[in-house]
């Protein structure tokens, strides 16, 4: 009797383990497919306009820009340590700031995302990712 208690037990402490387990990681599979490149196009283009907001915030830096042709567009930047590596900080642009982007849009052409590799401000350039970025 009292092996078969201690043998439930065991077994409802694997089972509650294996759920969190399982939790955790189907809770992680859309974080870890939106910070890869997979979602974005392999030709990198350039996107002009005005910022709108900036958020250092986590999981990763973004802004909100403004393009040319009035749609509002996410930029997604690097993680912080990349960010930050490329010099840009919180304090290094404002909304009303003109940008430039280079990098990949989002392959779904309904989203307004970017992926930047580099962002202009004011002639300063911020490689967010030097090693991607190609010259035409």
């Amino acid at each position: 009797m009292r092996k078969a208690m201690i043998d439930d037990r065991l077994n409802r402490r694997r089972l509650l383990w294996a759920a969190l387990g399982s939790a955790v990681a189907g809770a992680s599979l859309p974080a870890m497919a939106h910070h890869g490149w997979s979602w974005a196009e392999e030709q990198q283009t350039e996107l002009k306009g005005t910022i709108q907001s900036i958020s250092m915030a986590p999981p990763h830096p973004s802004l909100q820009m403004v393009a040319a042709d009035g749609v509002l567009w996410q930029v997604d930047l690097g993680n912080p340590n990349q960010t930050a590596r490329s010099g840009f900080t919180a304090t290094s642009a404002k909304p009303g700031d003109a940008i430039v982007v280079l990098g990949n849009r989002h392959l779904d052409k309904t989203k307004m995302q970017f992926k930047a590799v580099r962002i202009t401000i004011a002639g300063k350039n911020y490689d967010m990712y030097p090693e991607r970025i190609r010259t035409n």
